[in-house]
C-alpha cells in the first residue's frame, strides 16, 4: 500500500513540520553561541593577545621582536579557533532550522564568466548577520569615544 500523500503541504511540511518551531530553545542557544564567539573576535581574542604580549614583556621589560611575534601569534591561533567554531555553530545552525548547506566560492577564485544566475542571490545566514551587526556595533561604539569622550589630542 502506497503512503497516503497530502495535497497543498511543502516538503518542509511533509518531513515532520517547521524545525524552527520544534526547537527554539536549541535554536535560541546556538543564536547565543555566535553571539558570544562572535563578539569575542572583536574583543577577546585581541586581549588576550595583548596579555600574552605582556606577559613575554615582563620577562624581559622591553618591546622585542619575540614580544610582537608572541601577540601575532596568539591573535593568528585564537582567531583561527573562534572561526572553526563560529563556522561549526552556524553549520549545526542551519541544520536545525533546515536550510540546506551552501557550498560557496570565494569571488577571487571565481571566474569572469562564472554568472551562475540561479545563485546569485543566496540568503544571508544567520551568523553572517549576527557578525555583520557585530562589526557594526564596534565601529559605532569607536566613533562614539573618538568623537566624543577621547577629547583632542591637538596641543592647547
Amino acid at each position: 500500500m502506497e503512503p497516503r500523500r497530502e495535497r497543498g503541504g511543502t516538503d518542509r511540511d511533509r518531513r515532520g513540520g517547521d524545525r524552527t518551531r520544534r526547537h527554539p530553545m536549541n535554536r535560541t542557544a546556538l543564536l547565543a553561541v555566535i553571539v558570544i564567539f562572535g563578539v569575542n573576535a572583536w574583543t577577546g581574542a585581541p586581549l588576550l593577545a595583548v596579555w600574552v604580549g605582556s606577559q613575554v614583556a615582563s620577562a624581559s621589560g622591553r618591546l622585542t621582536f619575540g614580544v610582537i611575534a608572541a601577540i601575532v601569534g596568539t591573535l593568528a591561533v585564537a582567531e583561527l579557533l573562534l572561526l572553526r567554531v563560529l563556522t561549526s555553530v552556524s553549520a549545526a545552525y542551519d541544520e536545525l532550522v533546515g536550510r540546506p548547506p551552501q557550498r560557496s566560492r570565494a569571488p577571487w577564485l571565481r571566474s569572469m564568466r562564472d554568472t551562475d544566475a540561479g545563485n546569485r542571490w543566496r540568503h544571508v545566514t544567520a551568523a553572517e548577520a549576527i557578525l555583520v551587526l557585530a562589526v557594526v556595533a564596534a565601529v559605532v561604539a569607536f566613533e562614539i569615544w573618538f568623537f566624543v569622550y577621547a577629547g583632542s589630542s591637538l596641543p592647547q
